[in-house]
């Protein structure tokens, strides 16, 4: 256990020691207040536990996070429904564009997740997206797969597992909100 801790602790440490990664998160905590103020939401999206983690994201916007503040406009792409019913008719490689085609707006934000940058509907989200003139962020693992410099914003976090890759990008999605609501209270 304490191995799994330090091997935490090491990777934050790794994302910490990269001012550019740190000050990213404000550059885009402010793009995305700036976009809610224009009538924008964020859009996120992954696979499995990054699926988990994408829900987790919107919910801090729509709901609360440290402080009482309007409801903030966030979806994540985790409907049942839609993901079999776009798999079933177009393959699970058409789940996450065929999302961002029916909800994805100019002025969006779409915040994609993927451990590996290397998985396919992810991948097609992002091209659907740019397409749409959705600005679009990335929160990667590995060398960042083919994802990599595809996206407005990307971060691709230190770390040998999946495990410690998805707790830095939660890490990077808290800290995103909390700039969200300070930038949206004036602070």
């Amino acid at each position: 256990m304490r191995r799994s801790l330090q091997q935490a602790r090491d990777a934050l440490d790794r994302l910490l020691a990269d001012a550019d990664a740190v000050e990213r998160i404000a550059r885009v905590a402010a793009l995305v207040a700036e976009r809610f103020g224009a009538g924008g939401k964020a859009l996120a999206c992954g696979n499995g536990g990054s699926a988990c983690d994408a829900m987790h994201f919107c919910e801090e916007l729509t709901g609360r996070f440290r402080h009482d503040r309007p409801a903030l406009p966030a979806i994540a792409c985790i409907d049942p429904g839609h993901i079999t019913c776009a798999a079933n008719d177009y393959g699970y490689e058409r789940v996450f564009s065929r999302w961002v085609e029916a909800l994805g707006r100019e002025g969006d934000v779409l915040f994609v997740l993927s451990t590996s940058g290397n998985s396919e509907n992810v991948v097609r989200a992002v091209e659907a997206a740019r397409e749409r003139g959705i600005s679009t962020v990335a929160l990667l693992g590995g060398e960042g797969g083919r994802l990599r410099g595809r996206c407005d914003f990307e971060w691709v976090v230190p770390g040998d597992t999946s495990d410690r890759v998805q707790e830095l990008h939660m890490l990077i999605l808290h800290c995103i909100v909390e700039g969200v609501e300070r930038a949206l209270a004036g602070e």
